[in-house]
């Protein structure tokens, strides 16, 4: 497997950038861009017409991240003549649509979020393999890593559109001012500056419990920093066993921070009753008395974070996720890709349209979105903070670690309520189980990998 430590060192690198900017207040003084980013472009791509044809593009999304898709699919129609309908699909996906398969009418296209999700859906046979002119977008615009996310058996189904940094902080400035709290490096300092903040009258940390996923990158974002790629590789594949020792350590690490309910917005109850969008938008509602001053999460938390009024650069800052122990900063990434289900005309140019840099160049201008096109104008991102992040990305080449649970078997590491979600949102609770919470993993992994 691919050795992370570059990415690991541009995002830092990147982040420091990041920080230096919001303390002068960006470009403009209040956070924004140093220029207005371009909205639109003239084409880059040839596209078929498709005047009268109909398709269907299925997508998790809600909220601002489907406003956003939906204008990259207008422009699609705009180019094509053709009629896109979004559909809204459920958690897991793969389920959703073995549902539609089975009624006969999937839809044209998905957008998946997990690599095991390609797998599974691959090995059923859903899948149609790119065509030519989507396969030549994707070797120009994207590297071997990327490219290799989106195949199984040498063969090349998903153009992933959409990439997150999902090893940022993002912090509310006001309480941090407040309180005097400097921003972390470390896992120990980031306990301590969380200690220094409640202390203050605000509580530190924002958790969205309720949502599983978002328990599973606090894992892994420890786990890789402590035990390192190696290890994350071998857990990944179930090459390792989690009950071992490695795992244990991680989970005991963890227990620092969920072992203290005073520390966590709405105490361990509150925080499993919080989905993700509303533990970012607590931490800057209220200025320095917000609900809390730090929540973790990926690049995308922009979205949710401008819903508040908050200015990205000024109210609200970001630090790379703390090292641990003697490790290395951490960073995970994640990523949706688009894949078909009907091998049609529609479908194909529908992701040829996706791996070429006119589509994710309207997403990039709303803000929220993070592309591992590296065709993609970094001047197309609307400030200073995702450009930074975009940078590190598209320069680490294929330097970088997937998020561990989205390379899992989806039953394992992707369905609420189950395997590893369930397994997570238990130990929160009762943070003192390491080992049962262990025993737990390890057999729904077994169970998982075998079928």
């Amino acid at each position: 497997m691919r050795n992370g430590r570059t990415l690991r060192l541009g995002v830092l690198a990147a982040v420091a950038v990041l920080a230096a900017a919001g303390c002068g207040g960006g470009g403009d003084g209040d956070g924004g861009p140093e220029k207005p980013a371009p909205k639109t472009s003239a084409p880059g791509v040839a596209l078929p017409s498709l005047k009268g044809e109909k398709i269907e593009v299925a997508a998790v999304w809600t909220g601002p991240e489907q406003a956003n898709f939906t204008k990259v699919l207008k422009e699609f129609e705009k180019r094509t003549g053709a009629t896109v309908t979004f559909v809204p699909a459920q958690d897991p996906i793969v389920n959703f649509l073995g549902t539609k398969i089975a009624g006969g009418s999937p839809p044209d296209v998905a957008m998946l979020p997990q690599v095991g999700a390609i797998q599974q859906a691959a090995a059923q046979k859903w899948l149609k393999p790119l065509g030519p002119e989507a396969k030549a977008q994707l070797t120009a615009n994207y590297s071997k890593g990327w490219q290799d996310l989106g195949a199984v058996d040498g063969t090349s189904y998903g153009v992933y559109f959409k990439a997150a940094n999902k090893s940022l902080v993002w912090y509310n400035t006001a309480t941090f001012e407040n309180a005097g709290a400097a921003t972390p490096k470390t896992w120990k300092d980031f306990l301590a500056t969380a200690e220094t903040i409640s202390a203050s009258g605000v509580t530190p940390v924002s958790v969205g419990g309720a949502d599983g996923w978002t328990l599973t990158d606090w894992f892994e974002n420890v786990y890789l920093s402590q035990a390192g790629p190696e290890k994350y590789d071998r857990l990944a594949k179930h090459q390792l066993k989690w009950t071992d020792p490695s795992v244990a350590q991680a989970l005991t690490t963890l227990a620092e921070l969920f072992g203290k309910p005073g520390l966590i917005a709405g105490g361990t109850n509150g925080a499993l009753q919080t989905e993700f969008p509303v533990s970012v938008t607590q931490t800057f509602t209220g200025g320095d008395q917000a609900k809390a001053a730090m929540v973790f999460e990926g690049d995308f938390s922009a979205v949710n974070i401008a819903e508040t009024g908050a200015k990205i650069g000024t109210d609200a800052k970001v630090f790379p996720f703390p090292a641990v122990g003697d490790g290395s900063a951490p960073v995970v990434t994640g990523g949706d890709a688009a894949v078909a289900l009907k091998d049609t005309k529609g479908a194909q140019a529908l992701l040829t349209f996706l791996a070429s840099p006119d589509a994710a160049r309207i997403w990039a201008a709303e803000g929220g979105f993070l592309s591992p096109n590296k065709a993609l104008d970094p001047a197309a991102y609307p400030n200073e903070v995702q450009r930074t992040i975009a940078k590190a990305l598209i320069g680490s080449g294929d330097s970088f670690r997937f998020d561990m649970s989205d390379q899992m078997p989806q039953s394992f590491g992707g369905t609420p309520g189950k395997g590893e979600w369930k397994a997570l949102q238990d130990f929160l609770k009762n943070p003192k189980d390491v080992a049962g919470t262990q025993a737990r993993l390890e057999a729904d992994a077994a169970k998982a990998y075998k079928g």
